[in-house]
């Protein structure tokens, strides 16, 4: 069935006309000021219109409504038809707006300033506007209409590389809903905006100390709700969690790891492309969580890397593969290094396969032991017994 929301298009170019432009196109040039000539663009233009967007919702719009009047009838009654939902919503938890330190420097993390507007310089020397760049606090919600809240389920947290919006990139360009829905799994998914189409991984609330724990248990309510059962934040508190990382989605997810609060819960880490530092970050999770796994899919790019945290796992013990091809069994390290010819823009829809995170969550559901929340926990499974 079609998702609801995903029928939208961001294809609709028409845009109200800028009124300096208009004065531009009116009056002759040596009477304009510079500011006329040159109107700089507006923030608003770096996102869809209302007509191109999803509609942004935060907790208070899902508050549970009285049932509409219906006639008695004394036929049977099916389970109410669902459809995909996809969406943003609004977490104060989420990764941005933050106004904290960066824990590179333990300096402030905005440290440039002009006038009352505030920004951050980042590694290459750019600098990116705080209402710009760090002030999107949305998170794209999927929930597949297989979904059930009451079997046991996975969440997927998804952090996003460099240069990405969440509808034009995560969804549109990686299809990473649909990756969810098309595994079978029952499965949802998270994927907070990070810096907004900026080239720059900065962690934001994700860099402090049970920063990931907060994010999880506000989703939960949200999970809940979109699920269609207010009841199910329990379950969704206490899910097991397989976090993605793709390309600078490394920063996000190391810190996440290391210092998130919940460690214990994330069942896997699935790292497209992205080691790109913070090896002690991921060695650490692996030695400490051999009830979990961990797969690294690198290009050539990345390789020296991946090499290197091959390198710290041996010294520490810990076994690896270098085969995809078979269940994910908890524990199981896997790094595969991808063919010539597949580009890293592409990597979350073609890596070692078509469509990655699908293929890693119909192996998880596949092994034998299944994946735990902890032991005596419920498995995960996928919605179909064949898979």
């Amino acid at each position: 069935m079609a998702a609801a929301v995903l029928s939208l298009s961001l294809g609709q170019c028409g845009q109200a006309p800028n009124p300096a432009a208009l004065a531009a196109n009116s009056a002759p040039a040596q009477d304009l000021t510079f500011d006329e000539r040159f109107p700089a663009p507006e923030f608003g233009d770096r996102f869809p219109s209302a007509r191109e967007s999803f509609q942004l919702h935060t907790p208070a719009d899902f508050a549970p409504k009285p049932p509409a009047s219906r006639v008695a009838s004394l036929a049977p009654q099916g389970p109410t038809a669902r459809e995909d939902v996809t969406t943003l919503v609004s977490m104060n938890s989420s990764a941005f707006p933050y106004f904290g330190n960066n824990p590179a420097s333990d300096a402030p993390f905005l440290n440039v300033s002009s006038g009352e507007r505030r920004g951050h310089r980042s590694f290459s020397g750019r600098v990116y506007w705080q209402d710009q760049t760090y002030n999107d606090s949305r998170v794209l919600v999927h929930v597949p209409e297989h979904f059930d809240a009451r079997k046991p389920g996975v969440i997927v947290v998804f952090f996003h590389g460099n240069g990405a919006t969440l509808e034009r990139d995560v969804r549109d360009r990686q299809m990473v809903p649909q990756q969810i829905t098309a595994s079978g799994v029952n499965a949802v998914l998270l994927a907070p905006q990070m810096a907004v189409d900026a080239a720059d991984s900065s962690a934001g609330k994700f860099w402090q100390p049970g920063g990931f724990k907060r994010f999880m248990d506000e989703a939960a309510t949200s999970l809940a709700r979109l699920a269609g059962d207010p009841a199910s934040a329990n379950s969704f508190a206490t899910m097991p969690i397989v976090i993605v990382g793709y390309s600078g989605g490394f920063l996000p997810t190391a810190w996440s790891l290391e210092v998130g609060g919940i460690s214990e819960r994330v069942r896997g880490v699935v790292l497209l492309d992205a080691v790109y530092g913070q090896l002690d970050k991921f060695a650490n999770w692996i030695e400490r969580n051999r009830s979990g796994f961990f797969i690294s899919s690198y290009t050539r790019n990345t390789a020296r890397h991946d090499q290197e945290l091959m390198s710290m796992l041996r010294n520490r013990g810990i076994e690896m593969s270098q085969d995809i091809d078979r269940p994910l069994r908890p524990g199981s390290v896997v790094f595969v290094e991808t063919d010539e010819g597949i580009t890293h823009r592409d990597y979350v829809t073609q890596a070692w396969t078509h469509h990655p995170i699908r293929d890693v969550l119909t192996k998880m559901a596949a092994a034998q032991p299944p994946v735990r929340i902890a032991a005596g926990a419920q498995e995960l499974s996928g919605s179909t017994s064949s898979r």
